[in-house]
């Protein structure tokens, strides 16, 4: 009687009962029929089945790491390490992890700023995604990386790694960062998984071998998500205004678009990256040349359009020899071999707030004559109130500082529009402890958004604004002078907690600012600031 009477129990413990409405209820029921009771035996022992297989689950989930989404639980997570300087390395890496996350690959995603060497080493599956700044300096993200661990012997012999190298062709250091990764691993003894595969300004066919490879690591097919990239959309050329009429040898214009659709979000520092397009003249030339017509519709890397479109969007030949390889193929073969054009980036000047994205464009001029690609695109080959292709990147790199802590912003030339952002968003937030030291080469003729910054001076959001107009002077005063004149200033507003953000040029300026703040500041106070996030730089 009492193993019936428990059983009892039990059942209606599980079906909710309380148990001493349980105990009473059994009084009432209680039953000597052998059938009844091997069905309640046999209903308690399938619901005890069903507790374990939970607890266990269960058990299971909270052992997991946070970090290891998807696939087998019980594998070693891929790291998915990114140096990234205005964003695209980490967009690519947050892409790499989602589709991993989805072919249920598990991984873990780090920035080269929180990663170290006993991380990376102690890790199975490595791939890193890479930027080169300039001629062949790390990000700033990846200045204690690299002198923590790659200046340092390691071992890492169980570990098996892949390069995405990020760089420009135009410099001479092409890549150089991540091949001394490359190069740093390989010395500890890692397993390369393939070659270090080297970008181009996001060459489609680069990155399209590394999600050929990512697959044949995952093992399965992979597709990309598209929320972890930039959507590029059309955008409206709404304003084209020239910004220093009287500097004919270097013009600078401002440049206004219009979304087609819905305004997307951004914050100060973010980067709008343009699919730029040939002068117009050069593909009708071409045209001419090849004795084709435009109009004809094609199948392209594109999707399917006239020819002429296609030829508006790639490379095009420029030597006889190209040109002659074109004269012999078909139009259709013409179009699928041709590689796309690059993208160009340029730093945000306005905020969301602003309803339109606003950009200061300097025209460059190539070796021949033409206009620069990004440049000639923006300024003079594509129409007023025409299509413009763009999307919106993050830039978290060069994001805001704290509201509350003091900000020195230090620029030349068009590096004043990323600096205007950031005023911009200190306006917003009603903080006046900002200082701004801006050179360009006359205030007659270049002082980029004037009547803003005598404004913002006046109302107190610049509590302190200084110039190195080059050309103003007999002697040539440059941003870096302006910077080293007001050393005690510079030296008072850090020990206050100020941040220090550069925008503008690689070469010359950014270079020569940071040695002139090391020599105020100590050049470790300096490497100390760029790793903690305390100074900042968007230079091209």
């Amino acid at each position: 009687m009492g193993m019936r009477r428990a059983l009892f129990v039990l059942v209606t413990m599980c079906a909710g009962v309380a148990p001493a409405a349980a105990a009473d209820a059994a009084a009432d029921t209680l039953t000597t029929d052998p059938k009844r009771l091997i069905a309640t035996a046999a209903m308690v022992t399938a619901y005890l089945v069903f507790c374990a297989v939970i607890a266990v689950r269960h058990a299971v989930r909270h052992r997991m790491p946070a970090s290891a989404p998807g696939g087998d639980r019980g594998a070693p997570a891929v790291l998915v390490a990114y140096a990234s300087q205005t964003g695209t390395a980490e967009e690519l890496a947050k892409s790499t992890f989602r589709a991993l996350e989805a072919a249920h690959v598990p991984s873990r995603i780090v920035s080269f700023a929180h990663l170290d060497a006993v991380t990376l080493a102690q890790a199975q599956t490595a791939l890193l995604i890479v930027s080169t700044t300039g001629e062949g300096d790390p990000p700033d993200s990846a200045a204690r990386f690299v002198r923590t661990a790659m200046g340092s012997p390691h071992a890492a012999p169980g570990l098996r790694y892949g390069v995405l190298a990020l760089g420009d062709r135009t410099y001479t250091q092409f890549c150089a960062f991540g091949d001394a990764v490359h190069a740093s691993l390989s010395a500890w003894g890692a397993a390369p998984l393939f070659d270090a595969i080297r970008v181009d300004n996001e060459d489609p066919a680069s990155l399209d071998l590394w999600w050929q490879q990512l697959q044949a690591l995952a093992g399965a097919p992979l597709r990309t998500d598209p929320s972890a990239a930039p959507v590029t959309s059309t955008w409206t050329l709404a304003a084209r205004t020239l910004a220093n009429p009287d500097d004919a040898e270097h013009p600078a214009y401002y440049i206004a678009l219009q979304p087609s659709g819905e305004l997307p979000e951004w914050s100060a520092g973010d980067i709008a990256v343009i699919r730029p397009r040939n002068d117009p003249a050069d593909v009708t030339s071409l045209l001419a040349r090849l004795d084709l017509d435009g109009e004809m519709q094609l199948d392209g890397p594109a999707g399917r359009q006239s020819l002429v479109r296609h030829l508006a969007g790639s490379v095009l030949p420029r030597t006889s020899d190209e040109l002659a390889a074109l004269v012999r193929q078909s139009p259709q073969l013409l179009v699928q071999g041709l590689q796309p054009l690059p993208v160009r980036e340029y730093s945000i000047a306005s905020l969301p707030e602003d309803g339109r994205i606003e950009l200061l464009v300097r025209q460059m001029r190539l070796a021949d004559g033409r206009l620069g690609l990004g440049s000639g695109w923006l300024t003079s080959h594509a129409a007023l109130c025409g299509p413009i292709e763009l999307s919106v990147r993050a830039n978290t790199g060069f994001h805001p500082p704290d509201p509350q802590r003091p900000l020195i912003l230090i620029g030349n030339g068009t590096g004043m529009a990323g600096l205007r952002a950031h005023l911009k968003a200190r306006v917003k937030a009603n903080v006046g402890k900002n200082w701004l030291i801006f050179g360009e080469r006359s205030a007659q003729t270049s002082f980029f958004y004037r009547d803003e910054i005598d404004a913002w001076h006046r109302r107190g959001i610049l509590e302190r604004a200084d110039f190195a107009f080059s050309r103003d002077r007999a002697e040539r005063t440059y941003v870096q002078d302006c910077v080293r004149s007001r050393a005690d200033d510079i030296r008072a507003w850090i020990e206050a907690g100020a941040a220090i953000y550069v925008c503008g040029s690689l070469r010359g300026m950014s270079t020569a600012v940071t040695k002139a703040l090391g020599d105020i500041l100590g050049a470790d106070n300096v490497a100390e600031m760029i790793e903690t996030g305390m100074y900042k730089r968007d230079v091209y």
